[in-house]
């Protein structure tokens, strides 16, 4: 069941150009900057978009310019995520597993979960109660629990990722709000 709503979901989200991807990209930074916890965060993580995903390099590149701390995630063995702060982007990345961009392993400076305001996070499909449908490895699902009461967790996606059901699991974490090209999305 996962697994073809999974393959639904990314058939869709790969069928859309590069030109819809970055239109509907910029809308979801401009309503993700629009929220007050977003304003207030000083450290957040953000992911590095990958395969159509929710472009995230031009936020990236604007939270420096800021003088935000961002922190990438790295993936490490036995479904170990790892928050590691960045200076400058895409300067201070490398391809790493499945070709994301992360620090490399000799530069590796790593933020502990508990100093995160925001965590921004990538999913396949998401549904209107926060749950979450990922790639399948559940690095997020280990990641998440280990953040300090009160940071928060956004889900960045296209409408079209949004589904009536993607059927959690006992381990899954879910976002406190998704944000897409339409809408804001709080859960609760």
């Amino acid at each position: 069941m996962k697994k073809a709503l999974r393959d639904q979901v990314l058939q869709a989200r790969q069928g859309q150009s590069p030109a819809v991807v970055a239109a509907k990209s910029r809308w979801i930074r401009e309503q993700l900057r629009r929220l007050p916890v977003f304003q207030k965060a000083g450290t957040i993580m953000v992911y590095v978009d990958f395969r159509q995903e929710v472009a995230t390099r031009p936020l990236i590149r604007r939270l420096l310019r800021e003088g935000k701390q961002v922190a990438v995630p790295v993936c490490r063995e036995a479904g170990r995520l790892i928050p590691a702060a960045i200076k400058a982007f895409p300067g201070d990345l490398r391809p790493g597993k499945w070709g994301i961009l992360e620090p490399p392993e000799d530069h590796l400076d790593s933020v502990d979960p508990g100093e995160l305001d925001l965590v921004l996070v990538p999913g396949v499909a998401f549904d209107r109660r926060g749950n979450r449908l990922g790639y399948g490895a559940g690095y997020y699902d280990r990641f998440l629990p280990l953040l300090r009461p009160g940071a928060s967790k956004i889900g960045l996606a296209f409408a079209l990722q949004l589904v009536e059901d993607v059927f959690p699991g006992a381990h899954d974490v879910p976002v406190d709000c998704i944000v897409t090209e339409t809408e804001v999305i709080k859960r609760g």
